[in-house]
């Protein structure tokens, strides 16, 4: 017997837990509560360096910043981009070995052959972009105009980190930003836009690689092969320049220069919970608070009906592995590629949490009765 879709709280159409089974309902709500202790890993993951807030103490706080703003300057003033790297790693003792170590020269070539003043106000015209973006593919999913604004102010918590400019020298802030631009225009039949946008990514930051191959995965399984011949083609552009990358950094290091020690962190999936938090808005709350809300956010994008929804459960799921296996404390900011649309899952909880206890408690029986005439 299926049961009829309750009316949703907040969505213009049920969530994906609507018309379940009850045994399904129950499942889900044991995977949930789940999900919800596991986040709870967090506080058995060491905690990042935390920064100073000293102005006198810029150098030490964001290292990784200054590095970068030392390599746009030195491009912006005629230098080599690679001459250039491998001079600012090795005065700042950073690891040159192997070619990954170096980011790819996009972020600093572009913001080199820019006037400094330029480069906040590029940022702020992505950011907006991503926020207009995002407003046009959520208008449609709710029924009216509050729950949808809270989604908007979700994804602005989400975007906090996004927006200051003496963070536009990481190369994790921009790519972070194409990528959920690229999420929210893509669309079955129109996925152009959402693949170049994409590779703009990836050749910002090469770690949005898994972006690429989920989108070609998905299209593929979809029907939509077109689509995911075009996600294919983004891949191979990447392979092709990481090859010259590798190529390039080559001609820079030195035999002796240091080797990166690796990246099996091995720190579980309570540093991804981690990540996320520091990513995001949610660092302003209680830790025990900001956990279970990255994993209702997850719950969240499972029951919104849409294949948008599945691709950000996958997304965040592919994330998730990346970080606990490979992550290190100086690493966390690879959450930044996943952390800007994250927390609009939120917005999804109240009508998918609904329906998963009402279909738990859905205790009907259908009784067939023998009539004799």
């Amino acid at each position: 017997m299926t049961r009829r879709p309750l009316s949703p709280i907040w969505l213009a159409q049920p969530s994906r837990f609507a018309s379940i089974s009850p045994w399904r309902g129950r499942i889900g709500l044991v995977l949930v509560a789940l999900l919800l202790l596991a986040t709870l890993l967090v506080f058995a993951t060491p905690m990042p360096p935390a920064a100073s807030r000293d102005p006198a103490r810029r150098a030490d706080d964001q290292a990784d910043v200054v590095l970068y703003e030392t390599i746009v300057e030195g491009v912006r003033h005629g230098g080599d981009y690679y001459q250039v790297a491998a001079n600012a790693q090795r005065a700042g003792n950073y690891p040159l070995k192997p070619f990954v170590t170096f980011r790819l020269p996009t972020l600093a070539v572009v913001q080199g052959s820019i006037p400094s003043w330029a480069t906040p106000l590029l940022l702020y015209a992505l950011a907006l972009a991503v926020f207009v973006a995002w407003y046009r593919r959520l208008a449609p999913v709710f029924s009216r105009p509050p729950p949808l604004l809270i989604a908007m102010a979700l994804l602005a918590a989400g975007m906090m980190a996004f927006v200051q400019a003496e963070l536009a020298p990481f190369h994790e802030i921009w790519a972070g930003m194409f990528v959920a631009l690229s999420l929210a225009v893509r669309r079955p039949g129109a996925w152009l836009p959402a693949a170049a946008f994409g590779l703009v990514a990836v050749l910002i930051r090469e770690t949005a690689a898994p972006y690429l191959a989920l989108m070609a995965v998905m299209a593929w399984i979809d029907g939509q092969h077109r689509e995911a011949i075009g996600w294919g083609i983004a891949i191979t552009i990447l392979g092709v320049v990481l090859t010259l990358h590798a190529h390039a950094v080559a001609q820079v290091v030195h035999p002796l220069d240091p080797q990166s020690p690796g990246w099996a962190g091995m720190l579980g999936f309570g540093f991804f919970i981690r990540t996320m938090t520091v990513s995001t808005a949610l660092a302003l709350m209680p830790l025990w608070l900001a956990a279970p809300l990255i994993g209702l956010s997850l719950v969240g994008w499972a029951a919104w009906r849409d294949p948008l929804g599945l691709r950000m459960v996958l997304l965040l799921a592919g994330y998730a592995l990346v970080l606990s296996i490979l992550g290190r404390l100086d690493t966390f900011y690879w959450g930044l590629l996943v952390a800007p649309a994250m927390l609009v899952g939120l917005a999804f909880v109240p009508d998918g949490v609904r329906d998963l206890v009402a279909a738990a408690q859905d205790t009907r029986r259908i009784t067939v009765t023998r009539v004799t005439r």
